[in-house]
């Protein structure tokens, strides 16, 4: 570590559970990130200050006048600007030695495995089932670890999956597409809340990568925002999961 680095990141370097060799392990990390909004922003923002050495943005949407509610990693003059260009030149804007790729296209079950290999943890701050079944089949087909972050209205949600086979994994979790599935845009969320989860997943990331604390691989924290209570709960693997089963 240069002089910088260690004056940078020196409130880590005194953490007995990071130290140098846990802030040497997320300078040499690779960070996938799917979503640049609500959850990928502040989770982007924040392993970018942490000092991760290469994360790759991936997302096609623009910003837009009802982002700017909760999305704080994007202004005003942001408007109609590619999230994925605008949030990386943010985290750049942060900590100039990131290396930082965005990708201004969809994450399918086509591009996925070709996209995310070569990660050590994949982040999934989307808000399409579809999209979040392809990343759960290439996280266990890559055999890379997912963090996975939900919000709706008052609630958010953090999960942490293993990607490796015998699961459990995000498709043991939701089976199916809900059949009366709902977005942010159709049910609302409170600005706030998409900080907290986001940031949640960007330290649930950190302790993958150090090895600090205990990780929550095969559980659901969820938090309600309205009352300001959190419970943890396990999830049981299904020896059906299309995804992770062993035969």
């Amino acid at each position: 570590m240069t002089p910088e680095n260690v004056e940078r990141y020196a409130r880590h370097l005194v953490l007995k559970e990071i130290g140098g060799p846990g802030q040497q392990a997320l300078m040499a990390a690779r960070i996938a990130i799917i979503g640049a909004g609500g959850l990928g922003g502040p989770a982007a923002l924040y392993l970018a200050a942490a000092g991760i050495g290469h994360i790759t943005l991936i997302d096609d949407d623009r910003v837009d006048l009802s982002n700017l509610q909760r999305q704080i990693q994007f202004s005003q003059a942001d408007i109609k600007a590619q999230k994925a260009d605008t949030l990386a030149k943010a985290m750049s804007d942060i900590n100039p030695d990131l290396n930082v790729r965005a990708l201004n296209s969809r994450l399918t079950k086509d591009n996925a495995d070709d996209i995310l290999r070569g990660h050590d943890v994949i982040l999934d701050g989307v808000d399409n089932f579809q999209t979040r079944f392809d990343i759960n089949a290439a996280s266990l087909a890559c055999e890379t670890p997912l963090v996975s972050g939900a919000l709706g209205r008052w609630d958010g949600q953090l999960a942490a999956f293993s990607g490796q086979r015998g699961g459990p994994c995000y498709r043991c979790w939701v089976p199916e597409i809900p059949p009366d599935a709902e977005t942010c845009a159709q049910v609302g969320v409170v600005g706030a809340l998409a900080g907290l989860i986001g940031s949640a997943m960007a330290l649930e990331t950190i302790k993958i990568i150090t090895g600090a604390g205990d990780k929550i691989f095969g559980s659901i924290w969820i938090y309600n925002g309205l009352f300001g209570e959190a419970r943890k709960i396990r999830l049981p693997r299904d020896p059906n999961c299309p995804h992770c089963r062993s035969d």
